[in-house]
């Protein structure tokens, strides 16, 4: 059965997200707003949440997952970024996008696509995600909260209870947040690539 964490959305409540780092640190599978739509999320090395959250989104080992990081700096650890790559991620960063990139030794082969090696990432304007990145101290693994069959994803918290509270464990509410999901950017060329566009303006990426 899931817990409920009611935070919030711009002063989160510190017992609480202490709490969320517990639950995700002894394994648990965690929804929580973002900036764009809903995510779920768990520890990066996890293999058993990680197996729990394609079995909740019923999706491969193809699938993107998104590491959502604090900073420019912890993007830089798990993936390989250049001069002219870092510019722009500065420039966007906190923000609705995911960035596509080569990851690092440091991330498990298992996260990483099976062919391109290449990982999503994202550093998020949102309060509650930033105050359990800090609290962890570490990146969380993640992925947009759209169940099978679903149009958009899921943007109220007490339906994704509904939902979802025997196989995840815990929801944080803290208000509704976007349908939307990210702006995605493939980096790995020579130039930008829009793979989706989203909530994240197109504008900064010079992809207008």
């Amino acid at each position: 059965m899931a817990q409920f964490f009611s935070v919030h959305p711009e002063q989160p409540q510190l017992r609480l997200i202490r709490q969320a780092a517990e639950i995700l640190r002894a394994g648990g599978v965690a929804a929580f707003p973002t900036d764009a739509a809903y995510s779920l999320g768990c520890r990066l090395g996890d293999a058993e949440a990680v197996a729990r959250i394609r079995a909740i989104r019923e999706v491969d080992e193809r699938h993107h997952f998104t590491l959502m990081c604090r900073d420019l700096s912890e993007i830089a650890t798990y993936a390989r970024v250049d001069n002219a790559q870092f510019r722009l991620l500065k420039a966007t960063t906190p923000g609705s996008y995911t960035f596509i990139l080569e990851g690092t030794k440091e991330l498990p082969r298992r996260i990483l696509h099976p062919k391109r090696k290449t990982i999503g990432l994202r550093v998020p304007a949102h309060a509650v995600p930033q105050a359990l990145l800090a609290e962890l101290d570490e990146p969380m693994l993640t992925s947009t909260l759209l169940l099978p069959g679903d149009e958009h994803p899921l943007n109220d918290a007490e339906e994704i209870r509904d939902r979802l509270e025997r196989r995840i464990d815990l929801v944080i509410e803290a208000g509704a947040c976007g349908l939307e999901m990210t702006t995605v950017v493939d980096l790995t060329g020579s130039a930008p690539e829009l793979v989706r566009a989203g909530m994240g303006s197109l504008e900064p990426l010079g992809l207008v």
